[in-house]
């Protein structure tokens, strides 16, 4: 069984918008793929299930943002979508009882693109929300990478312990921290004994791109909470490149969870 825990999907006009950014601040974008056709590209490759992304970074974006998420879901079965909502907007919290109404099975976030540090009051009505829904919260809260397109600093607004402290106020959320907590791997993995709902994912972590120290020990000890996420189709290399790496670096027991089980006991 294999579970991507984070793909991307959008609507065209905003994929389209998307990947300009990248041109211009990031890298170049491998896979330029409607939504559809990123659902089919995975499925045919053996991916079982995929957790299906998307994050709002301007007010009334969001509830487009979940419907289009519903509406696919409702169509390709494989597909588990989440939610966004930004914080601090009008009417955050009524978006995210919607989205919930609509199915989604989770919330995504991303502290980069939407100016946010994870210990922002504003996020905290949105994490009691979901809490007490027992759905999930995906929120890119580590410092890499760090692009000076965001227009902020990464490195100042993000880091392991403003998750702590988001954590230490919402002890019931399940959250899940994408790319390991890049570039704090080893404080975030510290963080899993700590917070008993805490999980990270491997999006962009390994297999060497971002040049991060991996510990596939490490990794192997706390197999039970980490996710496999790629961040497809938003890549510079091929798409299987850190399934490969996962293959070869851990035993067959931590694959196992890491691969899928997690992510269906947490999203499914």
């Amino acid at each position: 069984m294999i579970v991507d825990a984070h793909v991307h999907l959008f609507p065209e006009r905003v994929f389209a918008a998307i990947w300009r950014w990248f041109d211009a601040h990031a890298w170049k974008i491998r896979y330029r793929m409607k939504a559809e056709e990123v659902i089919a590209f995975l499925t045919a490759r053996g991916v079982d299930r995929l957790v299906g992304l998307a994050y709002s970074h301007a007010p009334g974006m969001a509830r487009e943002l979940n419907r289009f998420l519903a509406e696919l879901g409702r169509a390709h079965p494989q597909l588990i979508p989440l939610g966004t909502v930004l914080p601090g907007e009008p009417d955050a919290e009524a978006i995210v009882d919607e989205a919930f109404r609509l199915g989604l099975r989770g919330l995504k976030l991303h502290c980069h693109v939407q100016k946010i540090a994870a210990d922002d009051p504003r996020l905290d009505p949105i994490y009691a929300r979901a809490a007490q829904a027992g759905l999930p919260v995906v929120i890119h809260s580590g410092r890499a990478p760090c692009l000076s397109g965001y227009g902020i600093d990464p490195a100042t607004l993000c880091s392991a312990e403003a998750t702590r402290r988001a954590l230490r106020r919402h002890p019931r959320l399940k959250l899940v921290v994408p790319h390991l907590g890049a570039d704090e791997i080893e404080a975030h993995l510290a963080m899993l004994d700590e917070f008993e709902h805490l999980h990270l994912d491997t999006t962009m972590a390994v297999g060497g791109y971002l040049d991060l120290p991996l510990d596939p020990a490490a990794l192997a000890r706390h197999a039970d909470r980490i996710l496999y996420g790629t961040d497809f189709p938003n890549l510079p290399y091929a798409w299987d490149r850190e399934l490969l790496w996962l293959r070869e670096h851990l035993p067959e027991s931590a694959q196992k969870t890491i691969l899928g089980e997690n992510a269906l006991r947490l999203f499914a």
